[in-house]
C-alpha cells in the first residue's frame, strides 16, 4: 500500500509541475501540492528504499560529489553555427549561398539563449545524465545538479531512450535574487546571469545548485531521425510532446525578409524577457537539406549565429569625478543613476581622459547612453544631446589634486594629467593596494578597504609596513571587526610572502611601464634583484618586449635614493631577492606563437597563461587573424566561433596538455 501511494504521489506531483512550469496551466492549488509533497517526504523518510529516482523530492540537492567525471558524446557537440557580429550583410550572404543547394529553403528563427549547453540522456524514459557540452566531444557529467532544475524531467511520458541538447540558464529574478543575498552575505556579486549559472552547474554539493533556481531550454535531437522526425520544426514539437520545455519565440519563415524582421523584433523587445538573450539563430528546417548542406571542420553549413550589437540603456550623469591611481595619473570617472546593463547594475563608467570628455562633449547633467565595449567594460556611447535642457554643467578639467591639491600637469604626447605629490595620499594607498594584490605579492586577506584603514591610522605608510605590523599587533586586535584570528592571518600571509619569487616583488615595487609580464622577463634575465638594480639602460632596451621606455622607467627608479633605501628595509626583513620560479622551456609549438583562452578549463586560466609563456608563448584576450591558437574549454562561446570563421587551429584541453606535455 505504501509503495502504490508513493507511485500516486509521485505521478500527481510531477504532472502538476509539468501544468505549473511549462503549460502555465496548474490544475491544483499550491496549497494542495504543498500538502502532497509533505506526504510523500514523509513516507520516503520512513521508507527510504522505496525513494524513486523520478521523485521530485530529489530536486533539493543532498547529493556531493568529490570531482567533475568526464563523459565522452556518442554524437559530436556542434555549435549554433558561423558567427555573425550584427551584420544584416552577412546574414543575406548567408540566405544566397544556402539558395545555391536548396532554391526554396525554410528557416527556424530561435532565440540564442545566454547560458550554458547541456546534453540530457535518458534510459527508459528515465534521466540517467546530464552533461555540459565541453569541447563537442568530451563534456562533464552534471547530472546530480541538473536533477535540481524543477523544469527538466526526471521520467518522461513514453519509456523511450533518447539524447537532447539546450541551454541551462538563470531567470533574471533568480539572478537578481541571488545578488542581493550575496550582497546580505558581504560576498563577491556575480557579474551576470551566465556566470552566475555557470558557477551554479559547476558545484560540487547539489545543495547549492538547487537554491539558485536554475531553467533550462531544450532545441535539440541529436539524432532526430531514429524517431521518424523530417523538419527541425517537428522536432520541437516532438520534444514538447515529452514534456520538455522548449522556447515559445521560435518562428517558421520562408525568405531573408522574413530572418531580418524577427532579428530587429527581438533586438527591440530582448529586455522584456524574463532570461537574458544575446542574440538569434538561424536554421534550415528540413533536416534532408541540412544533411546536403553538411558541415563545415567544426560548424554547420546550414546554421548561422547572429549576435546582436552590445546592449544600449539610457541613463543621467549625475557627476564627474577624479580618481588618483598609484602612478598619479587623474581619471575622471561618470558618476550615473544606477541602470540595469547586460546583467549588471552600472552606477559609475570610467570617462578616460580631458580628450575622451571633449570629443564626445559630455557635460554633467547629460543623459548618456552606455554599452559594454566587448560586453564586459561599461562605456559611454553618446550623449543624447537632444534631451539637453540648458541645465547642464560644462565639464572642466581638475587642475590640482582631488586628494592632496598639489599642482596638476599633463605630460608630453599623453591624454592624461598626473599629480607629481609622491606623497600624496591616494597614489601611496594605491601604491600599497597593488603591492598586496594577487598578481603581485598575494597578501591574502589585505583587502582596500582593510589597507586603507590602516593607512589612515599610521600602521601601514610605506610597502615594508606590511612587515612590521606584528609591533602593532595589540592596538590591531582593539579595532572593529579585528580578532586575535583575523590579525595572525594577516601576519601569517605577510610572512609566507617573503618567500615569493622575484618577478612578484618586481612588479608590485610598481615600477612603471614594468606590468605582469614584463617583471617576469626581467627576473629570468637577471636572476637577482641587486643584477637587476645594477643594470644600464643599454642593456636593458636589447632585451626582447623591454625597449626604450620600459628601460628608461627601470634605471630611473632605481638611481632614486628613495627606492634604494626601501629595497634596503625590504632586504632587512628577509624579502627573497632571487628568481626562483619556473624556467622557460622554448618549444617549437608555442614559441614565438599567440594564444587566447576560452571557455572554462579544468586548471585556473593563470595556470594555463604560464605554461604557454614559459614556453615562448604569447596570450591575449581576443582573437585577430594573427592568433595562432585558440585553446577551448567547456562553453567557449564567440571566441571558438570567430576562430573557426577565421580557420584558426583550435585545441581542446586535452590536446592542449599534450603538447604541454
Amino acid at each position: 500500500m505504501i509503495e502504490k501511494r508513493i507511485d500516486e504521489l509521485i505521478k500527481i506531483l510531477n504532472k502538476a509541475s509539468y501544468e505549473y512550469y511549462t503549460l502555465d496551466n496548474p490544475s491544483i492549488t499550491d496549497q494542495e501540492y504543498d500538502s502532497y509533497y509533505d506526504e510523500l517526504v514523509r513516507l520516503e523518510t520512513n521508507n527510504p528504499h522505496l525513494v524513486r529516482e523520478d521523485s521530485p523530492t530529489v530536486r533539493i540537492g543532498g547529493e556531493v560529489i568529490d570531482s567533475f567525471k568526464k563523459v565522452t558524446h556518442e554524437v559530436i557537440g556542434a555549435s549554433n553555427g558561423r558567427l555573425v557580429r550584427f551584420n544584416e550583410d552577412e546574414v543575406r550572404e548567408f540566405d544566397a549561398r544556402i539558395r545555391k543547394v536548396i532554391p526554396n529553403p525554410e528557416y527556424v528563427c530561435e532565440l540564442k539563449i545566454d547560458g550554458l549547453s547541456v546534453s540530457l540522456l535518458y534510459q527508459n524514459g528515465k534521466l540517467v545524465r546530464g552533461a555540459t557540452r565541453g569541447d563537442g566531444t568530451t563534456g562533464e557529467d552534471i547530472t546530480h545538479n541538473v536533477k535540481t532544475i524543477k523544469t527538466i524531467p526526471l521520467s518522461l511520458p513514453q519509456d523511450i531512450n533518447i539524447e537532447v541538447r539546450g541551454e541551462i540558464y538563470m531567470p533574471k529574478k533568480s539572478f537578481d535574487s541571488l545578488n542581493e543575498d550575496r550582497r546580505k552575505n558581504g560576498e563577491k556579486e556575480f557579474a551576470n546571469p551566465r556566470n552566475a549559472a555557470a558557477g551554479s552547474i559547476r558545484q560540487l554539493d547539489s545543495k547549492i545548485a538547487a537554491t539558485r533556481n536554475l531553467d533550462a531550454f531544450l532545441y535539440h535531437l541529436p539524432l532526430a531521425a531514429d524517431y521518424d522526425i523530417h523538419t527541425h520544426y517537428e522536432t520541437l514539437e516532438f520534444m514538447k510532446e515529452l514534456t520538455f520545455i522548449v522556447n515559445p519565440n521560435i518562428k517558421k519563415v520562408n525568405n531573408v525578409e522574413g530572418i531580418l524582421e524577427y532579428l530587429d523584433y527581438w533586438y527591440q523587445h530582448r529586455p522584456e524577457l524574463p532570461y537574458e538573450i544575446d542574440g538569434v539563430v538561424i536554421k534550415v528546417n528540413d533536416l534532408s537539406d541540412q544533411k546536403k548542406l553538411g558541415f563545415t571542420a567544426k560548424v554547420p553549413k546550414w546554421a548561422i549565429a547572429y549576435k546582436f550589437p552590445p546592449e544600449e540603456v539610457l541613463t543621467k550623469l549625475k557627476d564627474i569625478e577624479f580618481c588618483v591611481g598609484r602612478t598619479g595619473k587623474i581619471t575622471p570617472r561618470a558618476d550615473l543613476d544606477p541602470v540595469r546593463l547586460a546583467g549588471s547594475i552600472i552606477s559609475s563608467v570610467t570617462l578616460h581622459n580631458e580628450d575622451y570628455i571633449k570629443e564626445k562633449d559630455i557635460m554633467i547633467g547629460d543623459v548618456v547612453a552606455i554599452h559594454k565595449a566587448g560586453d564586459v567594460i561599461p562605456e559611454v556611447v553618446c550623449v543624447k544631446k537632444e534631451r539637453r535642457t540648458g541645465e547642464e554643467i560644462p565639464f572642466v578639467m581638475a587642475d590640482k589634486c582631488p586628494i592632496c591639491s598639489g599642482e596638476l600637469v599633463r605630460k608630453e604626447e599623453e591624454s592624461a594629467y598626473y599629480c607629481l605629490n609622491k606623497d600624496c595620499d591616494a597614489r601611496n594607498i594605491e601604491g600599497l593596494i597593488h603591492f598586496a594584490s594577487r598578481d603581485a605579492m598575494n597578501l591574502d586577506g589585505f583587502g582596500d578597504r582593510i589597507i586603507e584603514d590602516f593607512y589612515n591610522i599610521g600602521y601601514l605608510q610605506k610597502i615594508d609596513d606590511f612587515y612590521t605590523l606584528a609591533s602593532h599587533k595589540e592596538e590591531l586586535k582593539e579595532l572593529e571587526g579585528f580578532g586575535e584570528k583575523s590579525i595572525e592571518n594577516l601576519l601569517e600571509a605577510a610572512t609566507n610572502s617573503k618567500n615569493n619569487s622575484l618577478e612578484r616583488l618586481i612588479f608590485g615595487l610598481g615600477i612603471r611601464h614594468v606590468g605582469k609580464k614584463t617583471a617576469l622577463i626581467l627576473a629570468q634575465q637577471y636572476r637577482n634583484l641587486d643584477s637587476l638594480m645594477e643594470a644600464q639602460y643599454e642593456e636593458l632596451k636589447e632585451i626582447q618586449d623591454i625597449g626604450d621606455i620600459i628601460a628608461e622607467s627601470i634605471v630611473s627608479y632605481f638611481s632614486e635614493q628613495k627606492n634604494i633605501d626601501l629595497i634596503d628595509r625590504l632586504r632587512n626583513e628577509q624579502l627573497n631577492f632571487e628568481y626562483v620560479g619556473k624556467e622557460l622551456q622554448l618549444d617549437e609549438e608555442f614559441n614565438g606563437k599567440t594564444f587566447v583562452l576560452t571557455g572554462t578549463l579544468s586548471m585556473p586560466r593563470d595556470e594555463a597563461k604560464e605554461m604557454i609563456e614559459l614556453r615562448g608563448g604569447k596570450v591575449t584576450g581576443s582573437v585577430t587573424s594573427k592568433t595562432s591558437v585558440v585553446v577551448v574549454g567547456e562553453n567557449p562561446g564567440s571566441k571558438y566561433d570567430k576562430a573557426v570563421s577565421l580557420n584558426i587551429t583550435v585545441w581542446n584541453e586535452e590536446e592542449f596538455l599534450s603538447k604541454i606535455q
